[in-house]
């Protein structure tokens, strides 16, 4: 066999591989379920449960802008920023960590 013809089956099975490589390699970057931790919705009913804090999420599609409470049982409640109860209920309420 000479260098030439060397040299073309060469490259020729290196094209394949790199073809071969990135097909298969595309399959596994898909990912199969994207979720989100933040509020997608809000609520203006104000809340009757008894709350040890709150964070402001801002809108960041999916997310929307919300006040997230935090009950003492550890439940997340999203509320409207705007809802006119909000301001009273974050009072005296320590700013929870993200």
């Amino acid at each position: 066999m000479s260098m030439f013809q060397s040299r073309t089956l060469s490259l020729a099975f290196l094209i394949t591989m790199c073809v071969y490589l990135a097909t298969v390699s595309a399959n596994y970057r898909r990912p199969s379920k994207v979720t989100t931790n933040c509020c997608t919705s809000v609520s203006d009913t104000p809340i009757k449960f008894d709350l040890q804090g709150y964070r402001i999420q801002n809108s960041m599609p999916p997310c929307v802008n919300a006040i997230i409470f935090y009950t003492v049982k550890g439940e997340k409640i999203c509320s409207d920023p705007k809802a006119a109860w909000v301001d009273k209920r974050k009072k005296g309420l320590k700013v929870m960590k993200k």
